[in-house]
């Protein structure tokens, strides 16, 4: 008959070589790892998923003014991209929603317009009164577009906004909006060549998602030259 002794582990050991080897321990360098690995994943595909279901929302109410973040124009024309974000504000405007617009975005070097001129001016040729349009000219990115609003914002004694990009964008844009000091929502664009095919929505999910997270990590934005994503 066998005695169990308490505070004994009898757990038996393999013999080898004549003699015994120690239990096996947990390994716990690869729990480490694993589990950072699932905390990765869970990180990356819930801001995927954020970036997602943003994207479907249109959070169009009163504000103050609408923002409309710049893109490429050339030589004073707005690009496809940006053009289709100026007709969207113009609607949000013409519903009655806020009583001005204010476009963004600066210049690169060569260029004779910033996007932020280039966008009011597209905006005033389709009868949108010139005073109801304000041009922010300083950033080369989203957050330091919103920060120059921002500040416009305060100066001229306003402070809400709907902002107005790319469904993919708008997350990211009302975070930095929020960042800045404005009360800010959504309302992207449906129409344009970012939003036109399945493979076009999905690479600019991961990119967002990507910048999404590299915003939060850096305070920085992802620096691009035609999408206005940055």
């Amino acid at each position: 008959m066998t005695t169990v002794r308490p505070g004994v582990d009898d757990t038996p050991t393999v013999p080898m070589h004549g003699g015994y080897t120690p239990r096996r321990r947990p390994n716990w360098l690869l729990r480490l790892v694993v589990g950072a690995l699932v905390m990765a994943v869970l990180l990356v595909g819930g801001t995927a998923f954020r970036v997602w279901e943003v994207a479907r929302l249109d959070e169009r109410q009163p504000a103050d003014a609408v923002i409309v973040l710049g893109a490429a124009q050339y030589d004073g024309e707005p690009s496809s991209i940006f053009a289709f974000r100026l007709r969207h504000a113009e609607a949000l405007y013409e519903d009655g929603l806020a009583p001005r617009i204010v476009t963004t975005g600066g210049n690169r070097v060569g260029d004779a317009y910033t996007e932020a001129e280039s966008g009011r001016r597209y905006l005033i040729e389709r009868g949108v009164p010139p005073e109801d349009v304000i041009a922010v000219e300083e950033g080369s990115d989203t957050l330091l577009s919103m920060q120059a609003v921002a500040a416009r914002a305060e100066q001229d004694g306003w402070r809400s906004a709907l902002v107005v990009s790319d469904p993919w964008h708008s997350l990211r844009a009302r975070i930095m909006a929020r960042d800045s000091g404005l009360k800010a929502w959504t309302s992207p664009t449906r129409s344009g060549p970012v939003v036109q095919t399945r493979e076009t929505q999905l690479r600019y999910i991961i990119r967002e998602t990507a910048a999404l997270l590299y915003y939060r990590l850096t305070n920085a934005s992802v620096d691009t030259e035609s999408s206005g994503l940055g």
